[in-house]
């Protein structure tokens, strides 16, 4: 399926991860970054839209291919720890509920403390605590969730305060499409997609790695190993800080001087 170039203006967005300035002039990006249809929304960027998800769907407007992170920028990642397991339609009240949005990521004792409230709006048949009391980083590194993670209300807190608690990777069966576009401006974790459905499979405190070069999750406690749908060119976006840090690093806006 031909792709076609998608010019995008980015202008006075609502990001207020602590890896990201509150307003930035307008931006481009280039055309050979691509995240998956079903994801495509009109936040924070401007001229989206969905389409199907059997294609990947240019992100930006063209540049230079010099401009463009190596793929060798997210082959040698890998994640591994304990694993918390979600089910279906997790939303963003029950990630971080909205009396918490008071809190601003850019200062780093309220980013500590938005990652001590990460999913605290989980109901109570979740018996497991996320988040051990009086402590600001859980010990589950990698959240598998069901269908749908992310729902509910737009907030780019959600992402960010997982990233806060520790969280390296969601892996889902799909996505709000919302959660995926503020996981990936905002920097903070990977939402990878699963060809199966791991929550059914993997239990909260099994031991699992994250490959991202071969898309695969491995859970050493079952000792079953999982693909992963890739993530395409998100993945440099996140592992570059977040959308801006990306733009500074491929030369598209100018470094921060040093006044």
């Amino acid at each position: 399926m031909a792709m076609a170039a998608t010019s995008i203006t980015v202008s006075n967005p609502n990001i207020s991860s602590h890896k990201h300035p509150k307003s930035l002039s307008p931006i481009n990006f280039p055309s050979n970054l691509r995240i998956p249809t079903t994801y495509l929304i009109k936040f924070p960027f401007k001229n989206l839209s969905s389409s199907s998800t059997s294609s990947l769907t240019p992100l930006c407007a063209a540049t230079t291919p010099s401009s463009s992170p190596s793929n060798e920028t997210i082959s040698n990642k890998t994640f591994h720890g304990l694993c918390y397991v979600l089910g279906n339609n997790i939303d963003t009240d029950q990630i971080i509920p909205a009396e918490y949005l008071t809190l601003v990521p850019s200062k780093p004792d309220e980013y500590r403390k938005l990652g001590s409230f990460a999913f605290i709006g989980l109901p109570a048949t979740y018996k497991t605590r996320f988040m051990e009391p009086g402590e600001d980083k859980s010990k589950y590194s990698i959240v598998i969730g069901g269908e749908n993670f992310g729902c509910g209300s737009s907030r780019e807190h959600a992402p960010v305060a997982l990233g806060a608690a520790g969280v390296k990777a969601v892996v889902a069966e799909s996505y709000a499409r919302i959660f995926f576009r503020n996981s990936v401006a905002t920097g903070e974790v990977y939402p990878l997609e699963s060809e199966g459905r791991l929550c059914d499979e993997c239990s909260t405190g099994d031991v699992v790695t994250i490959e991202l070069a071969e898309n695969l999750l491995i859970n050493h406690t079952t000792g079953k190993e999982y693909k992963l749908k890739p993530i395409g060119d998100a993945g440099p976006v996140i592992d570059a800080g977040g959308i801006f840090a990306y733009a500074r690093k491929t030369g598209m806006i100018p470094s921060a001087v040093p006044s």
